[in-house]
């Protein structure tokens, strides 16, 4: 039988890598569904045929960290979804409702096809905002007080717009006319907000947990971690300047560049929470090793764990593989 200490790091840092490929994944489908434009069904349908081919196996991740804590951390995923219902219960509206909209826009008649866009667009606000919102309260260690709340809606707005961020460098990297130089625009606009978001988090979060203040200011590690906000700035501020060159060049140059910044943005961001908060699973109560589960248990599911998370990994890279490039005209059959 395994230890309980690698099957905790094993399975801790397995979930930490689902929710961070969902993330980015689901995170840039729902960006291009909040920037679904209602007054150009053409411009609606590129955008759409955009994410056409990953959407639905993007969420995959999600039900795999989901799956995770349930099954590693049954105590740390009963307290969070305790303290996360209502959020929790509107996030799977927004992904319902996408959903039935995504596949009811293609089967609709003309004269309600722009009802079911709008549906879209609203799932996808209520799933990002909801996220956001979670994301908030995780990081006020589930306060109830009206600043935690007040702080977890500044965080849902957050989200939303780091997923307006990644979704409109998608939309860069995968059209050309005027969805791309509306995308180029909405990039940058989004870029701004994001960035006002990753200060404002990164100054509030070491000032309300004490625990997070003296991880990044009073260890050995600080010195080194310490520069992650600050080459997360600069990718920001890298982002726009290829942006504002982009504007100017051929759609097909080098229009991958935001996209990868922006992975490299989330990426950055993650690392700098998990590392603010390990080894706690449930901020200030739990951690990874007090609310692993039956370690004989876990042991026999590592061996099926090692077949099945590979294998998702190369579904997903070979299906992108498959689908590069820019984006052909929506049809249906």
């Amino acid at each position: 039988m395994l230890s309980a200490d690698f099957l905790a790091q094993f399975y801790g840092a397995l979930m930490a890598l689902a929710v961070l490929v969902y993330a980015i994944l689901d995170g840039y489908d729902l960006g291009v569904g909040i920037l679904l434009p209602t007054d150009d069904k053409s411009q609606a349908d590129t955008m759409i045929a955009s994410i056409g081919p990953f959407w639905d196996a993007n969420e995959t991740w999600l039900v795999l960290a989901v799956g995770l804590a349930l099954i590693a951390f049954p105590l740390a995923h009963s307290v969070i979804l305790q303290a996360l219902y209502l959020p929790v219960a509107l996030m799977l509206l927004g992904l319902i409702l996408r959903g039935v909209a995504f596949d009811f826009r293609a089967k609709a008649k003309t004269k309600y096809r722009d009802a079911w866009d709008v549906s879209f667009k609203i799932g996808s606000m209520i799933t990002a905002f909801s996220q956001g919102f979670m994301l908030g309260l995780y990081v006020m260690s589930f306060d109830t007080s009206m600043q935690s709340y007040a702080f977890a809606m500044l965080s849902g707005v957050g989200v939303v717009a780091a997923y307006g961020l990644i979704g409109s460098a998608w939309l860069v990297m995968k059209t050309s006319g005027e969805v791309y130089q509306r995308s180029i625009s909405w990039c940058r606009r989004f870029n701004l907000v994001a960035l006002i978001g990753v200060i404002t988090v990164s100054l509030v979060n070491p000032l309300i947990n004490d625990f997070v203040a003296n991880k990044w200011f009073g260890t050995e590690l600080s010195v080194l971690l310490l520069p992650i906000p600050f080459a997360c700035i600069a990718l920001f501020i890298f982002q726009d300047r290829v942006l504002a060159n982009l504007g100017n060049a051929s759609a097909k140059e080098g229009s991958w560049k935001p996209f990868a910044l922006s992975c490299g943005v989330f990426v950055l961001c993650f690392v700098g929470l998990v590392y603010s908060f390990f080894p706690y699973v449930v901020p200030n109560e739990l951690t990874i090793y007090e609310s692993l589960a039956d370690p004989s248990a876990l042991t026999f599911m590592f061996y099926g764990v090692v077949l099945v998370v590979p294998a998702i990994i190369g579904y997903t890279v070979f299906s992108y593989r498959v689908f590069w490039g820019k984006t052909q005209e929506l049809t249906y059959y």
